[in-house]
């Protein structure tokens, strides 16, 4: 099978790329930069056709990643490259696919579990979510968190490609390992003392394992669904017990909480935006379950503590003393 990437030089498709490349499928990234990398490497602009284009053509399967980095602060100039980096790469994807002799047989394009609404209430599954941007009450960050994603989900509706099947992926938090994604980041908050609970610690975190990820994206390459799809653990949680379960399967003896006034100065040091954080995302991935998709990590504690197995694995760390129920790793994130 081969398999194209567009945009798959980050986090997220280098574990799709290492799946694909350790079940023998050909792999090929579209990537502005020449990068060194151990996959097949085609530079685009992710604007407008060029000679990429004749490696989709005869293609399996596209997975559409590109998009500029939403780790930043929401200025004027970002907003306008976050937004045009995701529709500009899609609207040319589509072109591509649309051109070819030979298409592939799937798209699947991606998206984000940030375009539902912030919610406490009930979980957003694909058929009764609501999607957001109406609440009352929150920033406008958070407000063009959506019209991103709204976008980028119809410039991929727009596509006219009649023999491909079209997946929107509303991935939540994928927590891998790997260096600089979102679990390192809350994996080091944690092994400094500072994991406690966000805020008011009521938000719901909506996460998927890596490992679910790519069973996930492999079971919508093989099966028969098409449109938007929730790729997210079956059991999200509020910030605080998340929190806790991550500190329990570290070991940590406490995690101080951060208010909201803190994390949003953080975030002006830090360049970037609370929502990742404050946002309650209560994912559920109602047509998975429904298309027969089991999952290897549906609970969070056992992930959780999986990960942090690995992280040591890959780091050279030495495993914390796990806390017993109720010792003190329960204490200081409340």
């Amino acid at each position: 099978m081969k398999v194209i990437i567009p945009g798959g030089s980050g986090q997220i498709g280098m574990i799709l790329s290492r799946s694909f490349a350790a079940e023998g499928h050909e792999v090929v990234i579209l990537s502005r930069g020449m990068k060194a990398l151990p996959f097949r490497v085609v530079q685009w602009d992710a604007e407008s056709l060029g000679p990429w284009a004749d490696e989709i053509d005869g293609a399996d399967v596209v997975i559409n990643l590109a998009g500029r980095s939403v780790n930043c602060r929401y200025n004027a100039a970002n907003r306008r490259e976050i937004i045009e980096s995701r529709v500009k790469s899609t609207i040319v994807v589509g072109q591509a696919i649309a051109n070819a002799a030979r298409p592939p047989r799937v798209w699947l394009q991606s998206s984000t579990a940030t375009i539902y609404a912030h919610r406490y209430d009930a979980p957003n599954d694909e058929a009764t979510g609501i999607i957001g941007g109406a609440e009352p009450g929150v920033p406008d960050t958070w407000r063009f968190s959506i019209e991103v994603a709204k976008a980028w989900e119809q410039a991929a509706n727009d596509a006219t490609v009649p023999c491909t099947r079209k997946v929107l992926l509303r991935s939540a938090m994928i927590m891998s390992p790997d260096r600089g994604g979102v679990f390192d980041v809350l994996l080091r908050l944690t092994r400094w003392g500072l994991g406690g609970s966000s805020g008011d610690g009521r938000q719901y975190v909506s996460w998927i394992h890596d490992v679910d990820f790519v069973r996930a994206v492999r079971w919508l390459i093989d099966h028969d669904l098409d449109g938007a799809v929730n790729l997210s653990s079956p059991n999200p949680l509020p910030n605080r017990e998340f929190m806790r379960a991550l500190r329990r399967a570290w070991g940590a003896r406490f995690g101080l909480p951060a208010t909201r006034w803190m994390l949003e100065l953080g975030a002006v040091f830090l360049r970037t935006e609370t929502e990742l954080i404050l946002k309650s995302r209560r994912v559920f991935p109602g047509r998975l379950l429904d298309s027969g998709f089991t999952f290897q990590f549906p609970d969070w504690a056992v992930a959780a503590a999986d990960l942090c197995r690995r992280w040591r694995d890959a780091t050279g760390r030495v495993a914390n003393k796990i806390a017993e129920p109720g010792a003190a790793a329960d204490g200081g994130g409340m």
